[in-house]
C-alpha cells in the first residue's frame, strides 16, 4: 500500500460523528485491528528491506573490490568494475551507487509508512480520551 493511500484511508477513518459518540467509541477496537494489521505488514516489509540492504551492500562492496565472479556479475546484470578502488574510498563509491541509492529511497519510503501507521495507532489508543473531551464539551455548552 502506498503512503498516499494510507493518508486517504486514515483521512476517512479519523472522522468523528459528534452526534453518535457511542457508535464512534465502539469503533475503536475495529480501527485498532485494521491499522495494527497494516502496521505489522508494513513493519515486516521494512525489516525485509533492511536485510536486503545488508546483502546488497556486501555485494557492492565485493563488486567495487573486484572480487565478484564473472558469473555473478552476469546474473546480476552488472558490468565488471574497470578500476581498482582503495579501501578508504569504498564507502564513497558504494553510497553513490545507483542500486544503493534506489534501495535507500525505498527504505526511507517504507520507514515513513511505518512511522505514519505508528502515529495512527497512538491516535487510536487515545481516541477514547478525545471522545470524552467531546462529551465534556457538549455538557459544558448546555450547562451540565
Amino acid at each position: 500500500m502506498q503512503l498516499d493511500e494510507l493518508f486517504d484511508l486514515w483521512g476517512k477513518d479519523s472522522q468523528v460523528d459528534r452526534t453518535e459518540i457511542g457508535i464512534e467509541s465502539s469503533k475503536i477496537p475495529q480501527l485498532h485491528h485494521k491499522y495494527y494489521k497494516l502496521f505489522s505488514v508494513e513493519r515486516l516489509k521494512l525489516r525485509k528491506y533492511e536485510q536486503d540492504y545488508k546483502t546488497l551492500y556486501k555485494d557492492k562492496w565485493e563488486y567495487y573490490q573486484g572480487n565478484t565472479p564473472d558469473e555473478d556479475l552476469k546474473e546480476k546484470g552488472w558490468e565488471p568494475n574497470p578500476i581498482r578502488i582503495l579501501k578508504q574510498d569504498l564507502d564513497k563509491y558504494i553510497d553513490s551507487d545507483p542500486d544503493i541509492i534506489k534501495h535507500n529511497l525505498r527504505l526511507a519510503a517504507q520507514k515513513e509508512k511505518v512511522d505514519f501507521l505508528d502515529s495512527v495507532l497512538r491516535m487510536i489508543s487515545n481516541r477514547s480520551f478525545q471522545l470524552k473531551g467531546v462529551i465534556d464539551w457538549e455538557k459544558f455548552k448546555v450547562g451540565i
